[in-house]
């Protein structure tokens, strides 16, 4: 079995984070505090919406390390697993944590050093900040970046977070999400809040309880969600939304058809099934192959796998594949799905996704189109060396929306590399051609950005998003993979007539979400490299 610590490419879901912690929002989503992927419900703008912090704190004294990082060179490996609280016993594996006494110190170092030697722009991140004035490693991580802005006004990185190593090692490996199981999408950022459910996970506490998709979210543990704003009403809602442990009970208040019902769940370890859906829709055409694919980590290879084996014997003539709410994950994951689609025909000799990493780390790294199963650790896992199952296409269809990212915008731009025509039914994706390598030190696992991914034709420019060939709408009020839902419809549509059919005009369908929220992560954001 192989473990996966390799290159990802991942943009996580937003989660909530406390007030206190809502400089530190990020892209995921996870408990445990800064840096957290996650959307923040707080009274203060989101991080990507204030001017970054440029000028040092007035306390502390600046290091020869603060001023002049090449001091460290290369070797954060000095300072790695030198903590100053060492984890004793063993991790999930079975296996003794590698923690040894250290200091903060030592933590701000490995950090520092690391960002210097691997971060893909690791020569703009300010010289400004102490460590001396840092209180803990996650908040001194959080700065270590690029203040630049896109020439939109954005954040030049938007993708860097932290996560707790144990939850991300058990979402990534076993497909285990702390929750309830459900995902919402966020309409805006900011009071009043708007988050409607997209998906439930068969067999959760959310399912249990009778909330379906299209519900919206209005009151937790009591306190009106919508609208809520103080410091002590935003602690409940987090909360709630994001239990601590297994087994906490909180209530729930949703408006469905514009009558509220109230539910209380109890958080749990839901096992997330990330491919779902997988049918076969006869047409007059041809049989149409569809599964609609939540993230790319460790258990979905085996999942992949068996969905293209049923399409094979199925002999389907198109395939749909529905990415909207895939937030990317890892890029081998992404490289087989891309072979299963193409075959060996349109990919031999062809690169997948080439990782361009910075100036010190100089050669370019190929992730070539996998045509064998890597072999990922998981409960149910394939063996390293399988034959992976094709179909063949010269096209695809891919539904996609802002919820769409990293690992599944590579899928994308790998197959046009390729000359694979890819249709694209939905709204903009999020854009992100960019990835890293999860490093764990201490028990936190930290996401700094480390490379661009280009295509077999050296294209990676897309940090803008990919544009869709038909827009249309997530339709909410039917299910994932109903052949009348909007998305589907709409690809279904465009198979027979080769043209954007009519907007429906269904005043009952939601618009296209503008963030994807989930407690924590699917995507997560994870190996072998990871995007």
């Amino acid at each position: 079995m192989r473990t996966s610590n390799a290159p990802r490419r991942q943009a996580l879901p937003l989660r909530l984070l406390s007030t206190s912690l809502a400089t530190l929002f990020v892209l995921a989503g996870c408990g445990g505090g800064g840096g957290s992927p996650g959307a923040t419900v707080s009274a203060t703008p989101p991080a990507s919406q204030q001017p970054p912090a440029t000028t040092p704190p007035a306390t502390g004294q600046q290091s020869v390390y603060d001023t002049n990082p090449s001091l460290l060179g290369d070797a954060f490996s000095n300072y790695w697993n030198l903590c100053a609280k060492p984890r004793t016993g063993v991790d999930a594996n079975g296996k003794p944590y590698p923690d040894r006494q250290g200091s903060l110190l030592d933590e701000l170092k490995f950090l520092r050093a690391w960002t210097h030697q691997n971060y893909l722009w690791y020569n703009e991140v300010p010289n400004t900040y102490r460590m001396a004035d840092f209180s803990n490693p996650i908040d001194y991580f959080d700065v270590l970046k690029t203040t630049a802005l896109t020439p939109s006004g954005k954040p030049k990185d938007q993708f860097h977070f932290t996560y707790p190593t144990e939850e991300w090692d058990a979402m990534q490996n076993e497909g285990v999400d702390l929750g309830y199981g459900l995902t919402f999408s966020r309409v805006g950022s900011g009071v009043p809040r708007t988050w409607i459910v997209t998906a439930v996970e068969p067999g959760s506490p959310a399912d249990a309880a009778g909330v379906r998709r299209n519900d919206m979210l209005m009151r937790v543990d009591g306190v009106d969600f919508v609208s809520a704003g103080d410091n002590a009403s935003v602690d409940i809602i987090n909360a709630g939304l994001f239990p601590s442990s297994a087994g906490t009970q909180h209530r729930f208040s949703f408006q469905r058809s514009g009558a509220q019902f109230e539910v209380t769940m109890t958080g749990a370890e839901v096992r997330v099934d990330p491919v779902k859906n997988v049918k076969v829709i006869d047409t007059a055409s041809g049989k149409v192959g569809y599964l609609s694919f939540e993230t790319h980590n460790a258990v979905s290879e085996k999942e992949l796998v068996d969905a293209f084996t049923t399409f094979k014997q199925e002999g389907i003539a198109d395939l749909v594949l529905d990415l909207r709410y895939n937030g990317g994950g890892l890029l081998y994951v992404a490289s087989e799905l891309a072979y299963m689609v193409a075959g060996p025909a349109a990919t031999a000799g062809k690169v997948f996704d080439r990782l361009q990493y910075n100036d010190k780390i100089g050669s370019d790294s190929p992730i070539m189109f996998r045509s064998t199963a890597y072999g990922f650790s998981a409960p149910n896992p394939v063996a390293a060396g399988t034959a992976l199952p094709y179909l063949g296409l010269k096209r695809v269809t891919i539904l996609a929306t802002s919820g769409t990212c990293s690992a599944s915008e590579a899928v994308i731009n790998g197959l046009r590399g390729a000359d694979i025509e890819v249709i694209q039914i939905g709204g903009t994706t999020c854009g992100k051609p960019y990835g890293f390598t999860p490093v764990p030190n201490c028990g936190t696992t930290y996401f700094s950005v480390e490379f661009k991914g280009v295509n077999n034709k050296g294209f990676g420019d897309y940090a803008d998003g990919f544009a869709p060939t038909c827009q249309a709408s997530d339709d909410l009020t039917r299910a994932v993979g109903d052949p009348a839902e909007g998305l589907l419809a709409t690809a279904l549509a465009y198979r027979t007539s080769n043209a954007c059919p009519a907007p429906q005009g269904q005043s009952s369908a939601r618009q296209l979400p503008t963030q994807l929220v989930r407690p924590l992560v699917k995507e997560i954001a994870i190996d072998r490299r990871s995007r």
